[in-house]
């Protein structure tokens, strides 16, 4: 799908950075379209996207280095406001005429002290003294021709660059992360007045845009929703019945992988509310005979996928004929599953999973937005607060939740120790909490229980918060929170003798576990 507005749209260019996505993103909460594009892009291609503005990464290289990532010393000479970040910032420095980059004496890496020498472009607003995260080794020595000096801190005397005239700036710093407190203050000022945005994109433009979109690219054929119930798909359904209406036929498919008793909650939501546009289909054996034995998740999350195809192609077949196959994948599954040239860390099944021979073709139109834009949307299409605020739920289900070998025994004892941790965190009025479950552990632990030694599974619980599940920190539920989900789980759930809750950020974990 094309991008919701052109004339407003401002490119991030990757060259590694663990922050790029969030650089989208704060881009995108001041009102400007935002999309992340390899690093290594043709200064043609870049231009053919025109772009408002465009915004170097961080990264983890030398800018002096062979190899080193780099741009087209043109691109600066082309009329677009530019802001480099870090490496940007040295690469800006390094490719202009003047400028040079060399090793610092001293490298800085955290919270540092910023002193603002001119407080006008960039930093317009900025108190003379304040913070930054700073996370390099090398330094601008020498601001590129026409540029000045803006800020300053105690080992970098190039904290802040800019050539006004030309709308080019660097800081050295990383404002897109909280511990940079002015750091919105600068990327508003870039992207309002030095690039000229008027911040007017909202998710009722993007609606707009993507009706459009969907109706020109669909005309008169038939799509198949792949309803799971969960957020995405549910906008994603909503989003396409306002665009092509009885073109879409929304299938909802029970894997046998769903949370308990959630594959009925489905049916009585989206029943009433879609009417024979719904088909509920019971595929649980097709998808738990094919996982038999197996152990891999990024196999697991294969066998689905082609499954899903599968099975929406023959039950499909019953229905009529469908040219396309909706699904509800959103930004961060693209770039995990190694989209937009960045390193694969799983395979998301609707994304990297599908079969190559699959006779539909894939419409993902979510696949631009983060999960609070498709929050946001939900909202705007009219969909009822308890489907838009529903928790993630992965399109594998208990597949990647039940680590090791999938099977009806092991997905009962993880789904019910699920619903014990749900139905304590709702006793307890536990907020705040974007996603939570419970895994079951490919291992065995020695236990007692009664009078005898056990030998059986441990329980995982895991409980994040987070604003865009790129990067998220563990919950800090109460402990008397813990113990009553502990207790009630090894008493209450056959086969699991330990309780286990998991205290790691993502990075370096990811929120699941396969």
């Amino acid at each position: 799908m094309d991008s919701p507005d052109r004339e407003e749209k401002v490119l991030v260019l990757d060259f590694g950075a663990q922050y790029v996505q969030l650089i989208a993103r704060r881009v995108r909460e001041l009102n400007v379209y935002s999309e992340i594009v390899p690093g290594a892009t043709p200064l043609d291609e870049l231009l053919a996207m025109q772009p408002k503005a465009i915004i170097l990464s961080g990264g983890p290289s030398s800018v002096y280095e062979d190899g080193a990532p780099t741009v087209d010393a043109e691109l600066f000479q082309a009329g677009i406001p530019i802001l480099g970040i870090c490496y940007g910032c040295q690469l800006m420095a390094h490719r202009m005429p003047g400028g040079a980059v060399e090793p610092g004496d001293k490298r800085e890496f955290g919270r540092q002290a910023l002193t603002v020498d001119e407080p006008d472009t960039l930093l317009h607003g900025v108190p003379a003294a304040t913070s930054c995260w700073m996370s390099h080794g090398d330094r601008v020595q020498t601001v590129p021709d026409g540029f000045e000096v803006l800020a300053h801190t105690e080992h970098s005397h190039v904290a802040a660059m800019a050539d006004a005239d030309r709308g080019l700036a660097g800081v050295q710093f990383h404002p897109e992360v909280q511990h940079t407190p002015e750091g919105m203050q600068m990327l508003r000022s870039f992207l309002h007045d030095m690039a000229g945005c008027s911040g007017t994109w909202e998710m009722g433009s993007f609606v707009d845009h993507a009706v459009a979109s969907l109706r020109e690219r669909v005309g008169d054929k038939r799509i198949l929703c792949a309803l799971s119930g969960g957020v995405d798909s549910s906008v994603t359904a909503m989003l396409l019945d306002r665009a092509i209406g009885d073109q879409l036929t929304c299938m909802f498919l029970d894997h046998g992988l769903l949370r308990l008793d959630e594959a009925e909650q489905v049916k009585a939501t989206f029943g009433p509310r879609l009417g024979d546009r719904f088909v509920a289909i019971d595929a649980s054996e097709d998808f738990l005979s094919k996982l038999a034995g197996v152990t891999d998740p990024e196999e697991k999350r294969v066998i689905i996928g082609n499954t899903f195809i599968r099975v929406f192609e023959r039950e499909s077949a019953k229905l009529g004929e469908f040219h396309f196959i909706a699904h509800g994948t959103l930004y961060p599954d693209v770039i995990e599953s190694g989209g937009d040239n960045t390193a694969t860390i799983k395979t998301h099944h609707n994304v990297g999973g599908l079969p190559d021979d699959m006779k539909y073709e894939n419409v993902e139109p979510l696949r631009q937005l983060f999960k609070d834009e498709v929050r946001t949307l939900g909202l705007e299409l009219g969909l009822p607060e308890e489907i838009v605020w529903r928790q993630p739920f992965p399109g594998p289900g208990m597949a990647v939740r039940v680590i090791g070998e999938v099977t009806p025994e092991r997905v009962a004892t993880a789904q019910q120790a699920d619903a014990i941790m749900r139905d304590e965190l709702e006793r307890a009025g536990v907020t705040g909490l974007a996603q939570w479950f419970a895994a079951l552990a490919d291992m065995r632990s020695v236990g007692v229980m009664g009078d005898g030694r056990t030998y059986e599974q441990p329980i995982i619980l895991r409980a994040v918060t987070t604003e865009d599940f790129m990067t998220a920190d563990w919950a800090a539920i109460p402990h008397e929170v813990l113990s009553r989900i502990s207790n009630r789980i090894v008493n209450e759930v056959r086969g699991v003798n330990r309780v286990l809750y998991d205290i790691t950020s993502k990075p370096p974990a990811t929120i699941e576990w396969e």
